[in-house]
């Protein structure tokens, strides 16, 4: 039994607490309250002070990639159009030996518990890769086992034996912290067909999915009209695909894809109609708003997604297109463009977007019922932020502190299951 305390713990499912404290038996959490209470319910528990700082739930970190960590700073100075940068980004992971891919990818994982994420929703083209660097970094995840470039009917049959052949090897892989999923990658790179029998596989079997969809403008134009950049991809190398000449939410409502309840990264380009439809899908959404303002795709409409009662978690996407893993300064970034955004009817507060970056992202990966907020019963898995800096003093508003003043940099330490996987206190 140990209990930690810190000045503020915030729960996230209810009201913040001053000089708070959390009680944690084995992997769970048993009691969160003031720490007079808790020390004195649990009197011979092991106490572990951190003062001023605040205890709250793990970041988690619904979008990912891992294994590309690799190309941190790599595509900078490439064109910042998407085409150049994919072009770009195939090549360079093309070189890279699976050592290579697996070594960053720990490193990525390493950067995440040490900015206070406890669990990463993580696509992997070669899957192994992510996998093991969350397990070797103790974290919580789920990893996304991602297609290969498979747009033509022709070929979905094969394509499906060998992404499904590819899953199963990774369930052997996978653990009570790290689970497997499936991820057809984009509606450029995956065919009509192959999109119908991953769905049918998600939906028979339970599986998770996460889709990249309404991500640019290259997306719009080649889904509404058939033509730009990707269809001169599809001539090049003899590919079969026809425009459905709609929005990518209703192509893939179409298909069947939404009533497996995907989880859809980005989700910039996307109509009134469209968030209706990923509403009353049950379809949930990743936001990562620092890698679609690095690319220029514009603003995905946050706020909107919220008042439609859909799901939300915050990603960061690769750091080849946002640079860092850190859930706060996303949280910060999120917040900020979501009121600066030209259509936006209201603010969003700090309350709001903490919960995105935590319970959220919880809802977003299905894992909700065992992590993501401070509630009895839940995995200990927490974040502890240190409130020292003189750039977040004086503290007024607790929450508003941690979005608006501090940065992962602030982590004091990281639990994944009651134990540290993380701290820099001596």
């Amino acid at each position: 039994m140990k209990i930690l305390t810190a000045d503020h713990v915030l729960p996230i499912a209810g009201e913040p607490i001053s000089n708070g404290a959390v009680a944690i038996d084995g992997t769970d959490i048993v009691a969160v309250g003031p720490a007079v209470e808790i020390r004195e319910r649990f009197a011979n528990a092991e106490v572990t002070e951190f003062g001023k700082a605040a205890i709250l739930p793990g970041f988690v970190n619904c979008h990912s990639h891992l294994e590309i960590t690799a190309m941190r700073g790599a595509l900078d100075s490439v064109e910042h159009d998407f085409r150049s940068w994919l072009l770009k980004l195939n090549d360079l992971r093309a070189a890279m030996s699976d050592e290579e891919i697996e070594a960053a990818a720990y490193l990525g994982a390493v950067e995440g518990r040490e900015a206070g994420v406890t669990c990463f929703g993580d696509i992997g083209r070669s899957g192994h890769a992510g996998m093991r660097a969350m397990k070797r970094a103790g974290l919580r995840g789920m990893l996304f086992q991602e297609t290969e470039f498979s747009p033509d009917n022709r070929t979905a049959e094969d394509d499906f034996k060998t992404l499904i052949a590819k899953f199963e090897s990774l369930q052997g892989e996978a653990t009570d912290l790290v689970t497997v999923g499936l991820s057809p990658h984009a509606p450029y790179t995956v065919g009509s067909m192959l999109f119908e029998m991953i769905a049918q596989f998600s939906i028979i079997n339970r599986v998770p999915i996460t889709i990249h969809a309404a991500e640019s403008t290259n997306e719009t134009e080649l889904m509404t009209r058939g033509t730009g950049f990707f269809t001169e991809v599809y001539e090049r190398f003899g590919v079969e695909w026809a425009s459905p000449h709609c929005t990518t939410i209703e192509y893939l409502e179409r298909l069947g894809v939404l009533s497996a309840r995907p989880l859809l990264a980005h989700c910039v380009a996307v109509t009134e109609s469209d968030v209706e439809r990923i509403a009353a899908n049950g379809a949930r959404i990743a936001h990562c708003p620092k890698s679609n303002a690095k690319f220029g795709h514009g603003f995905a409409p946050l706020e909107q997604f919220l008042d439609a009662g859909i799901t939300v978690g915050l990603g960061s996407d690769s750091v080849a297109s946002n640079n860092v893993c850190d859930l706060l300064e996303e949280s910060r970034f999120a917040t900020l463009i979501a009121r600066n955004r030209p259509e936006s009817q209201r603010f969003i507060g700090p309350r709001e977007m903490l919960r995105v970056a935590t319970l959220g992202g919880a809802e977003a990966l299905g894992l909700d019922e065992i992590i993501g907020s401070l509630d009895v019963g839940k995995r200990a898995d927490l974040a502890i932020i240190s409130l020292e800096s003189a750039a977040q003093n004086p503290i007024g508003d607790v929450e508003a502190a941690l979005v608006f003043s501090t940065n992962g940099r602030d982590t004091l330490a990281t639990y994944v299951g009651g134990e540290p996987i993380y701290s820099r206190r001596p």
